[in-house]
This record gives C-alpha cells, structure tokens and sequence, in this order.
C-alpha cells in the first residue's frame, strides 16, 4: 500500500484525466452557440457535439476494466491520454458539425478508458476505509476544470477563436502521460480471459442506437419512423445482450453486479439524479447567451459559481458523511440539491447577478455532495478482484445517464418552443427544460432511502461514532 506522500502524488496524477475531460465538456458547452456560428446552424442542433462524445463513452467504457487487466492500468491509461488529445486536435480542426462528431467520437474513445481506469489505480491503490479521502484528493483536480472551464471558454470564444478550447488539451495531456510513466506503476498482474467481443458489439449497437434515437428526438430531426426504428433496434439489441450476458463467464457489462445492495441502489438513484447533472452543463450557458443577451464570456463568469461550489465541497464530504451516514445524506441531501436546481428555472434577466452566483453556487455545492456519496457508496460491497468490472459498469450508466440528460433538456427545450409558437428558445423554454429535468432527479430520494442505515460504515466511520455515543455514560 502506498504511503500518503505516494498516495496523494499517484491520485493526482490520475486525476489529470477526469481534469481535462471536465475541463473540455465546461469549456465546450459554453463555446456551442459561437461554434453554431461558424457551421450557420441552429444552436439547438449542437447539443449533438456533447452527446457525440457521451455516446463513444457510454459504447466503449464497457471494455475499459478488462482492457485494463489485460495490458496493464498504466499502459492503457497512457494511450488513452494520448488518443485523447489527438481527439482534441482533430476538433480544433473541425470545419463542420460532422467532422466535429467524428473527432468527438474520437475523443470518447480515449476518454472511455481514460477515466474508469484513472478510478481503477487508484481504488486499488487504497483500502476502504480510506476511500472518502481518496476520492476528495482525486476529485480536486477535476474540479478545478469546471471552474475554469466556463470564464476559459468564455474569454478564448470572445477574444480569441473556439479551436483553441480544444487546443489547451494538448499540453495537459502531454503532461499526464510524462508524471505517469515517471510516478505510477502496474501492481496487479496482467488476467487473461476470453474477451467478449459479442458483448461489447451489441451493447455497442443497443446503446448506440438508444442515444442517437434520443438524439434525433431532441432535435427534432428526420422522420418519427426513422427515430423509433433507432430506437427499436437499440432496445432490442439490448435484450440480446441480457440474455448473452446470462450464460457468458466473463460478459463485459457483468450484470450480477446489481446483487450488491449497495451498488445496485447506487446506480439507480445516481442515474436519476445525473440526468439532472447531464442537463445543468448543456441548459445554463446557453439560457444566459440566449435568454439574458449575455456574451460567452460573461455568461461563463456567471456559470462558473456552480462549479465553485462544488470544490468548496470537498472539505466537508468526510466530516458531513461521518456525520449523518450515506442514507441520510443521498436522501435529504439529494431533494436540496435538486430544489436549489429547480430554482434555475426561475432566472430572469431583473435578478441581481450576485443572487444568481448565490443560487449557483449552493447548488454546486450540495449536488458535489451527492455526486461524491454516489461514487464512493457504489463501491462499498464490491470485492477487490471484481473491482475492474464494477468501475466498468458503473461508469457506464453514469455516462449514458449524463447523455440522457441533454438529451431530455434538449427535448422539452424544443417541444416548449413548438408548444409556445417561439421562433427561437426563449426564456419560458428554458425554464420548462429545468423543471422537466429536476423533476425526474427528484424520484432519487426515494430510491436512496431504501439502503441500509449502516451502508457504507466502513467508509465513512459512521456506525463507529453512533456505537460510541451509545456507550457513552
């Protein structure tokens, strides 16, 4: 087990990853109605830049866990930076809306095993008990890309040009695959399984066809037939894969992984709540450029307090969860923070800017909380030899959750702008897409509220400190 030194410099390094992708999707949803600009299309149609890149994610993180066990975390994590950034590149070069999906989807591919086996060295580099600080000292990086990335893309669309948004990829990157080969090393022996490639063709195919279906319903594009035969096949490729998944040994979505209490409850209400999260991202930039009048500059100055809020989070995660336990926290934490994002849809261009700093930055704050209890919970019953697949999965359904979520904002966006009469979105679209959206995330306390009282104890101290007040004279 690595010492504190070790172990903070190798969550760091790590943490690179999950920075620039949070960095890239922050700075890219506040450059889309600029880059809608350039390709003389409809804002509304760029929602398909970000979903492009959650649609690689969500087909291939699937085989990032037994990439990984087959070649080696740090192997695999370095050409995944490096597929990355050549991603970034090719986005930077874009001339179109279609060559700008092919480098996202590109993108994804690098970030699909980038992230989950960032998260795979370093869940194997820690106990359990240290969990909750490891996640904090990996979480601090990527956080720090949501706070840059609105007041970066803002000030790079304004005064410079939108390819450069992607450009700045390329030095971090750079930069993380030199601190890894120099810092981390592979201490699991390489596992040779029979890989399932038919698994990861029709999971491939089933998601796939289900996001770009939802897509095409967002935008509101092609015929109904061609919209619900994606989404037919999608499903049906689905179900396919179910029953492969049944009597394959090592099927590469292991779906007994939902036997685990924990994990299972987890990736429900997680899933809920980060369509909320997917929507956030996607709605707000575009809300104060097309509602307020703002310029992206200005706008990405005022989203950026959400994402303030989250990294001034970090700090009371662990005191708060030893406090009131995992259950107390997702449940009543989760309606807050779901609420202060619902209060999004009441912004009109008369608020005082420091009330809508004030609101942002609650939100961020609280639903960083969630977010951190979701990822750290999840994981809380899993062996450490299937840790890889847990990963996987949950990464997974993560993505495809937050992919759902633009998908779904960006649908009742376009039907209250149909319903209204509106020639463009106005700002009574937009806040009918935050209520659409916090309304569904709202279904995850409930769900939250049937873990254990106890789960998660061993992370977070909590059953620990009520025994003791129990002995207590």
């Amino acid at each position: 087990m690595p010492t504190a030194p070790r172990f903070r410099t190798t969550a760091l390094i790590v943490a690179s990853a999950l920075f620039m992708e949070q960095l890239d999707g922050t700075v890219l949803a506040t450059a889309l109605p600029t880059m809608a600009q350039t390709f003389h299309i409809s804002p509304l149609y760029m929602s398909v830049a970000l979903t492009s890149y959650l649609l690689s994610l969500a087909v291939f993180i699937p085989a990032s866990g037994k990439i990984a066990d087959r070649f080696g975390a740090c192997r695999v994590f370095c050409a995944a930076i490096l597929v990355f950034t050549l991603g970034s590149i090719l986005c930077g070069q874009a001339d179109s809306l279609l060559v700008l999906v092919i480098a996202r989807l590109l993108q994804g591919f690098g970030g699909a095993l980038m992230v989950p086996v960032a998260r795979l060295i370093l869940f194997r580099s820690v106990p359990k008990e240290e969990m909750i600080s490891a996640m904090a000292w990996f979480l601090v990086p990527a956080l720090i890309g949501p706070v840059l990335g609105p007041p970066l893309g803002g000030a790079v669309v304004t005064y410079l040009s939108w390819r450069w948004i992607f450009y700045i990829n390329v030095p971090i990157g750079l930069i993380g695959i030199l601190l890894a080969i120099l810092y981390i090393k592979d201490e699991s022996e390489p596992v040779r399984v029979r890989f399932d490639w038919l698994g990861l063709v029709t999971s491939g195919i089933s998601l796939a066809c289900l996001m770009f279906g939802l897509e095409m319903v967002s935008r509101g594009v092609t015929s109904p037939f061609a919209t619900i035969s994606l989404i037919g096949i999608g499903l049906f490729g689905g179900g396919l894969y179910l029953l492969h998944a049944k009597s394959h040994p090592a099927p590469i979505l292991d779906i007994r992984l939902m036997q685990f209490p924990t994990f299972r409850l987890s990736v429900i209400g997680g899933s809920l709540t980060r369509i909320t999260g997917g929507a956030l991202p996607f709605l707000l930039p575009m809300m104060m450029q097309l509602g307020f009048g703002m310029s992206a500059a200005h706008s990405g100055l005022v989203t950026f307090a959400g994402a303030a809020g989250s990294l001034l989070m970090k700090a009371t995660a662990t005191p708060v969860l030893r406090r009131f336990g995992f259950r107390n926290t997702l449940v009543w934490n989760g309606l807050f923070a779901t609420l202060c994002i619902a209060i999004c849809a009441t912004f009109r261009p008369g608020w005082p800017l420091f009330a809508i700093y004030g609101v942002l930055l609650v939100s961020g704050f609280f639903q960083s909380l969630q977010f951190t209890a979701y990822n750290t919970i999840a994981y809380a019953e899993i062996p450490t030899q299937r840790m890889g697949d847990a990963i996987s999965f949950y990464t997974t359904f993560q993505q495809l959750m937050l992919s759902l979520g633009i998908c779904v904002s960006a649908a009742a966006l376009h039907l209250s702008v149909v319903a209204q009469g509106h020639q463009h979105a106005a700002l009574s679209d937009f806040s009918t897409a935050f209520l659409v959206v916090t309304a569904i995330s709202l279904f995850a306390s409930p769900v939250c509220a049937r873990l254990p009282k106890d789960a998660g104890a061993a992370m977070s101290g909590h059953r620990v400190q009520a025994e003791d007040q129990d002995l207590a004279p």
